[in-house]
Order: C-alpha cells, then sequence, then structure tokens
C-alpha cells in the first residue's frame, strides 16, 4: 500500500512536469501557409500530416509544427503539423538530439535555452525525418520525458560566402615609416606623419558584431534569469513533495500501530468492565489474566490513554507532511506551467 502510493505521487510529480512541455494532440484548424522553407504543392496551402509520419518523410519532403496562440487568451493554444516539398533550409541549422528518438521530438516543445517558461516554445519548427530546423536557432533545448535535452548542429555555409572567405586577406597597412629609397627626393625618412598614429589597435567590423552579441548575451543572463529560477524553484519543489509524501507516509504507518495497540486493550478493557459490573476484586483478577506484566486495570487504562496520544500526535504529523507535499505539487505545477 505504502508502496504503491508512493509510486503514484512519483508519477504524478513526474507527469505533470512533463506534461507541460509536450504536445498532447494537434487539434489546429488553421490552414497552412507555405513559405521559403515549405512549398505548397496543391492549391497553395499545406496539406495537415499526421504525427507518426513525420519520421519516415521520404527524400525532398518536410513537415512544419505550427503553433497558435490566441493573444487575448480567450482560446487555448493549439498546433498543427503540416507537410509539402522542401524550399530552401541553407539559411537554418540542422538540429540533432543524439539517442533521441526522433518521433518524440516531433511532439517535444522547442526552446531556445534552458529555463523558459512552457509557453515560450517556438512557434514553427521543421521536420525533414532526419533532423530539425528553427529559423535563426543553431542550437535549442526540449525536454523529453521530463528532461532537458540538448539540440545541436552546424550552420551551412554557402559556396559565395566560402569563396569571400578565401579571397579576403587582411590588408597590410602602409606607412610612411618605412626605408626610403636613396634617389626618391619626395621621401624624407625624418618625417613623421603623426596624424596616422591611433590610440588603439584597429576594430574590425566582424569584432564589433562579436562584442554586440557577447553583449546582448550577457544581458539575457543578467536579467533574463527570472526563467531560470522558475524552473529550479519549481525542481526543487517536486522533490519536496515526494520527501514529504514518504515522511507522510510514515507517521500514517506509525499511527496506525497505535490505533491498533489501542483497540486491543480498549477492547480488553470492555469486556472485564462488562464481566465484572463493578466489582473491584473481579476486575483486578480478571487484568491480570487478560493483560501482560501483571497489570491492573488502571495501568492498563493509563497504557490505552498513551496509546490514543501517540495515535493522535502521528496523525496530525502525517496530516501535516501530506499538506505540505500537496502544497509543493501545486506550487511546483504553477512554476511549471508560468
Amino acid at each position: 500500500m505504502k508502496r504503491s502510493l508512493l509510486m503514484a505521487l512519483c508519477l504524478s510529480v513526474v507527469s505533470a512536469f512533463a506534461g507541460i512541455y509536450d504536445i498532447d494532440e494537434f487539434t489546429a484548424k488553421d490552414a497552412g501557409t507555405p513559405d521559403d522553407y515549405i512549398v505548397a504543392e496543391f492549391g497553395g496551402e499545406l496539406k495537415v500530416a499526421p504525427a507518426d509520419e513525420v519520421a519516415t518523410l521520404q527524400k525532398g519532403r518536410i513537415v512544419v509544427r505550427q503553433k497558435f496562440e490566441d493573444p487575448f487568451g480567450e482560446s487555448e493554444t493549439s498546433y498543427q503539423l503540416y507537410q509539402g516539398a522542401k524550399g530552401d533550409l541553407s539559411s537554418m541549422t540542422a538540429l540533432t538530439a543524439e539517442g533521441v528518438d526522433y518521433s518524440k521530438l516531433v511532439k517535444a516543445k522547442l526552446y531556445t535555452r534552458r529555463g523558459q517558461g512552457a509557453d515560450k516554445d517556438v512557434e514553427k519548427v521543421y521536420f525533414d525525418g532526419q533532423a530539425v530546423y528553427a529559423p535563426g536557432l543553431s542550437s535549442a533545448v526540449a525536454y523529453i520525458d521530463g528532461k532537458p535535452v540538448d539540440l545541436k548542429g552546424t550552420a551551412p555555409v554557402a559556396e559565395e560566402e566560402e569563396e569571400e572567405s578565401v579571397a579576403a586577406a587582411p590588408a597590410v597597412p602602409s606607412s610612411k615609416g618605412d626605408e626610403c629609397d636613396e634617389y626618391d627626393p619626395d621621401c624624407d625618412d625624418d618625417d613623421e606623419d603623426y596624424s596616422s598614429y591611433k590610440t588603439s589597435a584597429p576594430v574590425a567590423d566582424d569584432d564589433r558584431d562579436y562584442a554586440a552579441s557577447d553583449a546582448a548575451s550577457d544581458v539575457g543572463d543578467r536579467f533574463g534569469i527570472a526563467d531560470e529560477v522558475r524552473f529550479w524553484t519549481a525542481v526543487g519543489l517536486s522533490a519536496l513533495a515526494v520527501t514529504s509524501a514518504v515522511i507522510g507516509i510514515v507517521q500514517h504507518s506509525k499511527a496506525n500501530e497505535a490505533k491498533d495497540a489501542y483497540d486491543d486493550l480498549h477492547s480488553i478493557n470492555s469486556n472485564i468492565l462488562a464481566t465484572c459490573g463493578g466489582n473491584a476484586q473481579c476486575e483486578e483478577l480478571m487484568s491480570s489474566q487478560f493483560a501482560k506484566d501483571n497489570w491492573t486495570l488502571r495501568d492498563m487504562q493509563r497504557r490505552m490513554d498513551e496509546n490514543k496520544e501517540t495515535q493522535d500526535s502521528y496523525t496530525t504529523a502525517r496530516n501535516i507532511w501530506f499538506g505540505v507535499s500537496a502544497a509543493s505539487i501545486a506550487g511546483a505545477v504553477v512554476l511549471f506551467v508560468w
């Protein structure tokens, strides 16, 4: 009984955690709209794709998972899968998760980083049967069976970009400090062009881009920590819920043991009182026969009171711990959904 109750509680915590990061079913009725990455083949609209067929797509086919969210919050968020011909994916990164069943990725919400709220998942995700794609993402996070999984990949490089990279060579700056030709009347070794001196090394455009990207990332790390805090707080509450439930089960078992001891003595005490009808000698004689350790009737009644107090104490503790467990589960669910 205790083991089954604990197992049920643990499963409820895990399912509550996993469920908010999964898509249970695809119910959206909106029409599928093609874009640069997926091409409609008939009628200008994409055809709905069954979820169990995404992992076995034919070559040249692709599926997009679209999230439909009501900006006013009047209706629930829904999802749908649409299939079509593969468009130009060269601007996106092929993301894969090592050791993860591809079919599970189809129903797993995709996030730009860990710790985001459950409703902050990526709106459009593309599947070609081998990898996962999302515009602008070179990595992503999904939750498979309640555990975070990193999706990684390498963005393809266009041929034009490769040629430009090979052709581009760092320019060697000229300087009037170079050695002059002795026959050049216009050259003067002693002349120094102080205007060409700079107080710092030159910064390339790419370096500025990287610096801006790092600064933006740093701002996100410093001020976007709320989602991360909520996530780990929810995990902590889930662990507290399981621990409290275990303690509550132990307290419940102890309360039952004290109740059984009280019931046994109460039955003996009732029989003695009913049989003797108030005769003190009869009560003492029968109590010495039925009770252990040569107890008197008063000793037995005093032990009954102790057993009752013990039962009440364990029962109170059980209720407190079960209450803590229930509150922790509720708090964890709220934080996971937030």
